[in-house]
């Protein structure tokens, strides 16, 4: 699942325009990294949250910024399994 997760969110920046040439799991998804600005994360959390029937938190967004691609797929695994458990 958590490859799914990690494709998904590669095939979502590509939709977005960024390149992923140089993205793995200990890349940044914030400046210094994929180098995503506020809107493209915001946009990357809603894919996620429509995809994945997930919902982050509004104070989460600034969290999202300085988590890798890594952290963040595993940020999402865990709410995805209860909400498939019903």
């Amino acid at each position: 699942m958590i490859e799914e997760i990690r494709q998904f969110v590669l095939d979502s920046l590509t939709d977005m325009n960024y390149s992923i040439e140089d993205i793995d799991d200990d890349t940044v998804l914030g400046p210094f990294g994929a180098d995503l600005e506020s809107l493209a994360l915001a946009e990357l959390a809603v894919r996620v949250e429509d995809r994945f029937g997930i919902k982050f938190d509004d104070d989460e967004g600034e969290a999202l910024a300085g988590m890798t691609v890594g952290e963040f797929c595993r940020t999402v695994l865990p709410r995805i399994q209860p909400a498939s458990a019903h």
